[in-house]
């Protein structure tokens, strides 16, 4: 049975997207089945994905709303060797569509059911806010990684998550624990970002991984092109930290 990890961070440009589909990416080149949920009406894992959001014939909207079933409107990437089941602008519609439908927090949970025989890993890509969008990741969770960046503001931002977390593992999803905090985007030289790092691993000790995901340009790079980085130059410094990070992954969740 598939193991589903929300990816999440109520703070925006901190590598959520990146971090999904690379280590979706990642997954696969290690020979796991993976699928990965885009939960942003951004789109832009489905898109990182080598997926076209604009000619979905359908998306996680019309999964959520009921109108389709995910085994039915998920797509393969092939760049990146994983399925995909895409978003676009549409979702954002999806806050008001789910109001008046039962259980709503637990629709993608209800359907991530119904093809969880077919894959080891599920990642989600949250939206960054706690929406129902991301309330219906953390519902379907087995566990939440956390991309952070190591500069003061994402710690201002890490309490109000795991705050967050904790709330729904009590009222909602007692499977939902916090698997990891993977530093992204970390630079070495900064004296900041040594400090907050350390400060991390005093707090949350084994909780952060060793994996650490340097600044990296191809990484950046890769989306334009419509594939993951660990795909568009696997040499890369960045390719290389994610899967490491992958290994990690799959190493982790035997103990969990």
């Amino acid at each position: 049975m598939a193991r589903i990890f929300a990816v999440a961070n109520q703070k925006g440009g901190v590598g959520k997207t990146t971090t999904t589909v690379n280590l979706a990416a990642a997954l696969a080149a290690h020979g796991q089945r993976v699928l990965l949920v885009d939960l942003d009406p951004q789109g832009n894992a489905t898109m990182g994905s080598g997926v076209d959001k604009r000619t979905a014939p359908s998306t996680v909207y019309q999964v959520l709303i009921g109108l389709k079933q995910l085994s039915e409107s998920r797509q393969r990437s092939e760049a990146g060797g994983y399925d995909v089941l895409p978003a676009n602008r549409e979702l954002a519609g999806a806050e008001v569509d789910l109001v008046t439908i039962e259980n709503r927090e637990k629709r993608l949970k209800d359907q991530l059911a119904t093809v969880a025989s077919e894959y080891d890993f599920v990642l989600i890509d949250c939206p960054p806010s706690l929406s129902m969008l991301t309330l219906n990741g953390l519902c379907s969770a087995h566990g939440v990684i956390i991309p952070m960046q190591c500069e003061y503001f994402a710690l201002e931002g890490l309490s109000d998550l795991v705050n967050t977390i904790k709330q729904v593992h009590a009222k909602l999803n007692r499977d939902l624990k916090i698997i990891g905090l993977l530093r992204v985007m970390f630079d070495p030289r900064s004296t900041l970002a040594q400090q907050v790092s350390a400060q991390l691993e005093t707090h949350f000790g084994d909780k952060v991984f060793k994996a650490v995901i340097p600044r990296n340009v191809r990484l950046a790079e890769a989306p334009s092109h419509g594939l993951p980085g660990v795909v568009f130059d696997k040499a890369a410094k960045g390719s290389q930290a994610y899967l490491a990070f992958a290994t990690e992954m799959i190493e982790r969740i035997k103990t969990v």
